[in-house]
């Protein structure tokens, strides 16, 4: 739970006004005073990273909506403006656009830190649910975003894509229908594209406040994966933390920029600055970078229905992983099997990415099946039986031993009373 809020307001105004809407408290108790595991590392920080690059995508996207049009024949010529007649729209569309593959990188770093210390086992099920939900909602709200330029890659991702769903049995013609609004990909398929990318950000936001109010319930779980029980297995979440998250957003910013400033096209395709013309199909369709293991997926299966599923399950399978994994221990540190086949796992869906860019023909297809079967058969074999074969590691009493040893806080003191000559003069 959150920690106890000592905010005390020293003015009359503030006093009134928390006694009403004790907003201040709040933040005070959540963000200033939380108790947080003493042991977390920088891959904690993405969360914090995380939650920059949304409101910087829709800060950024609000202001490029305002010069935007969405209709087939300005669409590509009002980003051309953007870019040459607003003033700092270039800056504007390249912090946006690369700002989307820095949102997909350190969400799968969170995810897959996720996936290594167990934060997905009791008691953070819901927490765990509602991020499913929300890469859900990014990569939904990333697709969208990318049919608006209306570039040649727009134009035919979007063709591929909402065609996929013309594979469902009965309701399948009717999805397409509705989404193209109309019998082909186009003027309304932009425009309801571009409405459901404008708002679904702020969807996002909404999911994200539950999220955050869910990991405030149990707190935040740590690389040794064992509750905190003690004032001595904490630290205030301020200055600890917000001192460490702002060095590591520091650092993300700066290799974000290198991005926007020196190469910020890299990421993107080249085919999107044609504009799109339903006449003439690009050589080899492919989505962005961050869709690649899943479109993989969806490929490494001949049959339309089957891909389609199994790209879905792909993200659904994430969904069922609390009860999956049937380890009683969180952390991999203390797991050395699975640690092994984690990183296996890792390999795989890199993999699938790489595979995901190659044409969808002889051995890239048979490398796409193997590496799908692996990936099912992680959640949906390979976990459940780790569980129950596996021999884990002694797992510390508490964070505290974790951190410094069996005399906890008396040793560290010990040691430090002989280090302490040695630091003087």
């Amino acid at each position: 739970m959150s920690g106890h809020s000592t905010y005390v307001p020293k003015s009359a105004v503030g006093k009134w006004f928390e006694s009403r809407l004790p907003i201040m408290g709040l933040i005070h108790s959540s963000f200033v005073v939380f108790p947080n595991p003493r042991n977390l590392n920088y891959l904690w920080t993405f969360g914090g990273i995380l939650a920059f690059m949304l409101v910087s995508q829709i800060l950024t996207g609000v202001v490029l909506a305002m010069h935007y049009t969405p209709h087939v024949d300005f669409a590509f010529s009002s980003v051309e403006k953007i870019m040459r007649d607003v003033n700092y729209g270039w800056l504007l569309r390249y912090l946006h656009a690369n700002g989307a593959s820095m949102f997909f990188i350190a969400v799968y770093v969170h995810i897959f830190r996720g996936l290594y210390y167990g934060s997905y086992k009791a008691p953070r099920e819901i927490l765990w649910i509602l991020g499913v939900i929300i890469f859900l909602l990014m990569m939904a709200t990333a697709f969208m975003g990318y049919v608006l330029p209306w570039g040649q890659m727009s134009f035919w991702g979007a063709t591929v894509i909402t065609n996929l769903f013309s594979a469902f049995p009965i309701v399948g013609e009717s999805i397409v229908t509705w989404l193209w609004g109309g019998y082909s990909v186009a003027n309304p398929t932009l425009n309801r594209f571009f409405s459901l990318h404008y708002l679904m950000p702020f969807m996002i936001a909404g999911v994200v406040v539950l999220h955050i109010w869910a990991l405030h319930v149990p707190g935040s779980n740590n690389p040794a994966g064992v509750e905190k029980q003690t004032a001595k297995d904490t630290l205030p979440f301020h200055p600890y933390f917000t001192v460490k998250d702002a060095f590591a957003l520091v650092c993300f910013i700066i290799m974000f920029s290198w991005f926007v400033f020196y190469t910020p096209n890299y990421l993107g395709h080249a085919d999107n600055y044609i504009p799109a013309n339903p006449a003439v199909t690009p050589a080899h369709i492919v989505p962005e970078w961050y869709f690649l293991p899943f479109y993989a997926i969806l490929r490494a299966v001949p049959d339309k229905l089957g891909g389609v599923l199994l790209m879905f399950g792909a993200i659904a399978v994430l969904v069922f992983l609390p009860w999956l994994d049937t380890s009683k221990v969180k952390s991999a540190k203390y797991r050395p099997l699975f640690r092994q086949f984690f990183w296996v796992f890792a390999i795989v869906c890199v993999l699938l990415g790489w595979v995901g860019a190659k044409p969808a023909e002889g051995g890239y297809i048979l490398l796409a099946r193997v590496l799908t079967a692996y990936y099912f058969a992680h959640f949906l074999i390979i976990l459940p039986l780790l569980g129950l074969f596996e021999t884990p590691r002694k797992v510390p009493a508490s964070i505290a031993e974790a951190v410094l040893g069996k005399g906890g806080s008396a040793n560290a003191m010990a040691a430090g009373a002989h280090a302490e000559p040695n630091t003087k003069g």
